[in-house]
């Protein structure tokens, strides 16, 4: 039997995919204007503007159709508000060179640069059940670092 897949996503993600969405589908037009102003260059084998015109239609119909089948299959993350750390947890992390802020999120949403990192990368799986006061060794390429947890929101 298929098993319908969903993304757990918080709620802050939603708006943003939600955001997205809008502006891709107001780019329709605009690509599809595009297309029409490629096409009275005439000969369409030949034809960069048409070709790129269409490959841009392309991309973005497929974005649309992803975010869309992320939005219908969303399992919302609430904060667990608990003392370990799960999907939507924002985590501090102390060593001794520094502190860094993660919040743990599912897969669609994850944006390591932005701070969140997904429940199935490596730190996540590090973070998932740990508490305050924990020691949480992270394997990165160049170094094997360790981190106290700090705090848990």
């Amino acid at each position: 039997m298929f098993m319908k897949k969903t993304y757990q996503i918080t709620e802050a993600g939603k708006a943003d995919l939600e955001k997205e969405l809008a502006e891709l589908k107001g780019r329709r037009g605009e690509i599809a204007e595009k297309i029409a102003a490629a096409r009275d260059f005439g000969d369409l084998s030949e034809n960069a503007e048409y070709d790129a015109a269409r490959e841009e239609q392309g991309l973005v119909e497929t974005r649309i159709l992803e975010i869309e089948d992320i939005l219908q299959n969303a399992e919302i993350i609430k904060s667990n508000g608990s003392s370990s750390v799960g999907l939507g947890s924002t985590v501090e992390l102390q060593c001794p060179e520094r502190t860094v802020s993660y919040t743990v999120v599912g897969p669609v949403e994850a944006d390591p640069l932005a701070g969140r990192i997904s429940d199935q990368s490596p730190i996540g799986k590090e973070l998932i059940g740990k508490k305050i006061g924990d020691e949480v060794t992270i394997k990165t390429p160049k170094a094997e670092i360790t981190y106290i947890i700090k705090s848990i929101s």
